[in-house]
């Protein structure tokens, strides 16, 4: 087999076309399309969908020139929306007006559907202001009116024509942003030839492709610029006796251009069914009709660099994977956004789904570095992998597991405590338990963290009253939740000894203050209590007995033993318990009830 044979043999033709966008290409397919995009941080992001043209539009679609004007407009509604949603990629800087907000609730109008709409019909307006009006105008100022309807003046309409549009690719061409994309479009190309030459799809390869293609779009609009020519001169000779009754040269001028439009699909009909008879034919004998927009696509295509050829090599593959197997998955770009808006869409997910927006805003708070009480007014911009991070965090919300366990770890007292599901999340509340610690510790005094759990108590009474030369110790029963509280204690820097032990089993000595925060949620109420505490949070750390009062009463009797005389016995409790638990302990000289930042009864501290 001769060596042209064999590489002709290993050519092979794909359907995929493209489009390019900003910082990045479109790629389409018979199943679906993809977008990708490089994002400010450099990665390249892929969003793609699945078409699912209706009935109506897929017969259609058969049709011989029908299927060439389908094509186009489908191509124009579609380009227009990606080309505003790669934008997107960029950053969504603008919060939605107040317009904006009236018109999805009172109209149900989606405003950036809208802005779509109205940019690809302004885009219409202007390509045939453009491209059909102005050569028109320009072509009866120098023709004389008797000379209207001859072919040499559809010949000069058309070749104004040709010269505005160059005028018009080498005006924008001196943009920036479209330089860059007249790139990306060189991407495109050279992708798709590398995959129809049979080599493999890298940079590497790509870049020794040619940047033109049979199937460009520029080509296209070449033709549908010759063949109007012949198209519009043939109406124009049809209909010159009716145009030639009409004495106001003005509406004669608007009868021509009416008479335009109306022919246009058939223009862009003709026009799509001759380029794809000469995208199937390699043969120099039909070089002469390919070159002028091959010549063409030199000016709306430029050399791309590798990390373009990334970005439409990932494109094609997405669109060529989902058109293989249905079971490929849409993808969605994570998108910049502000941190106001972030924290508005969380905290109205959260809320949708019966989860306290307090989650949402300490999310956003810890992800941005923004704190709490500012999230609603900042302007700070989320990254895309700073708002993909998030997204994760909030799936997981989501599912039910508590924010905390999630983020791994949390605030307590001002110091960072590392939590997972083998001890209990620390409360806002009991940080006002370790406070009581803290300002009860004197001088030398000798501290036990009872039930110490994540250690957070115990460092927090360690680094605040280390100035007092405190001794603190803490005990658990759980050697999986003192193994975390030693971590807790080393990265906060605390010196604190722990002990195994059940309640007081292996403690020995007193000291001069006991904290605890034991476990009092009564086991009838277990059930009851909120999903990612039942399920996640350990039911050691939960489960008081039947009354929720079960280690209270081994507190009663045995904290005496270990402690001091004078000393003092500081404990958390739930919800209408703390009477209860004072009378357990009418053996202490006295006790006193404490309320929380809710004004429940909470903390009750009996002294010996």
């Amino acid at each position: 087999m001769s060596k042209d044979k064999k590489k002709k043999k290993e050519e092979k033709r794909t359907y995929i076309g493209g489009q390019a966008v900003l910082e990045g290409v479109m790629m389409r397919g018979k199943k679906a399309y993809a977008t990708a995009v490089r994002d400010p941080e450099g990665n390249i992001q892929v969003e793609s969908r699945r078409l699912s043209p209706n009935k109506g539009l897929r017969i259609l679609s058969k049709i011989p020139l029908v299927r060439g004007v389908v094509s186009f407009v489908s191509s124009l509604v579609t380009g227009s929306k990606i080309l505003m949603r790669s934008a997107e990629v960029y950053g969504d800087t603008q919060q939605p007006s107040r317009f904006e907000l009236w018109c999805e609730k009172k109209l149900h109008i989606n405003v950036m559907s809208a802005v779509s709409f109205l940019a690809t019909l302004l885009g219409i307006l202007l390509a045939v202001g453009l491209f059909v009006a102005l050569p028109m105008f320009l072509t009866n100022l120098l023709f004389p009116e008797r000379l209207w309807y001859t072919v040499g003046y559809n010949l000069a309409q058309g070749g104004l024509r040709l010269v505005i549009f160059l005028l018009y690719i080498i005006v924008i061409s001196a943009m920036r942003d479209i330089r860059r994309v007249f790139m990306y479009h060189g991407a495109e190309h050279k992708t798709i030839t590398c995959f129809e030459k049979g080599m493999e799809l890298t940079p590497e390869n790509a870049k020794q492709c040619s940047r033109i293609h049979d199937r460009c779009g520029t080509t296209f609009l070449f033709l549908v610029m010759a063949v109007s020519i012949v198209v519009f001169s043939i109406v124009n000779w049809l209909l010159k006796d009716a145009f030639n009754g009409i004495s106001n040269s003005v509406l004669q001028f608007l009868a021509q251009f009416g008479i335009k439009l109306l022919f246009l699909p058939l223009v862009a009909g003709v026009s799509y069914e001759v380029l794809k008879l000469l995208a199937k034919t390699q043969s120099k004998i039909f070089l002469p009709l390919k070159a002028p927009g091959f010549a063409l696509q030199k000016l709306t295509t430029r050399e791309p660099t590798d990390d373009m050829l990334e970005v439409a090599i990932a494109a094609f593959e997405k669109v060529r994977s989902m058109d293989a197997d249905e079971s490929v998955e849409e993808t969605d770009f994570v998108v910049s956004k502000t941190v106001k808006k972030y924290t508005q869409e969380l905290k109205e997910l959260f809320r949708n789904n019966q989860i306290d927006e307090s989650d949402a805003e300490w999310l956003v708070s810890v992800k941005s570095g923004v704190p709490r009480s500012e999230l609603e007014q900042s302007d700070k911009m989320l990254l895309p992998s700073e708002v993909k991070e998030a997204d994760a965090v909030a799936g997981e919300r989501l599912s039910g597991k508590p924010l905390w366990y999630i983020l791994g770890d949390t605030e307590f007292y001002g110091y960072t405590i590392k939590v997972d599901e083998r001890v209990l999340i620390p409360r806002p509340e009991t940080e006002l338990l370790a406070e009581m610690a803290i300002k009860t510790a004197a001088q030398g005094d000798k501290v036990l963290d009872m039930c110490t759990g994540s250690g957070c108590i115990a460092i927090a009474v360690a680094k605040e009253a280390k100035e007092k030369q405190i001794a603190v110790t803490a005990a658990d029963i759980s050697e999986e939740a003192l193994s975390l509280a030693r971590e807790n204690a080393l990265s906060c820097g605390a010196d604190i000894k722990f002990i195994q032990s059940d309640l007081f089993s292996k403690v020995k000595g007193k000291f001069n203050i006991i904290v605890c925060n034991p476990p009092y949620v009564r086991r009838g109420d277990i059930p009851s209590l909120q999903a990612e505490v039942r399920e996640h949070e350990p039911l050691s750390a939960l489960d008081g007995g039947e009354d929720g009062l079960d280690f209270y009463r081994r507190l009663a009797q045995e904290a005496p033993k270990h402690l001091v005389r004078g000393g003092t016995l500081l404990m958390e409790c739930g919800i209408n318990q703390a009477q209860e638990i004072v009378r357990l302990f009418s053996k202490f000289d006295y006790t006193m009830v404490a309320r929380d930042y809710n004004d429940v009864e909470r903390f009750v501290r009996a002294v010996l």
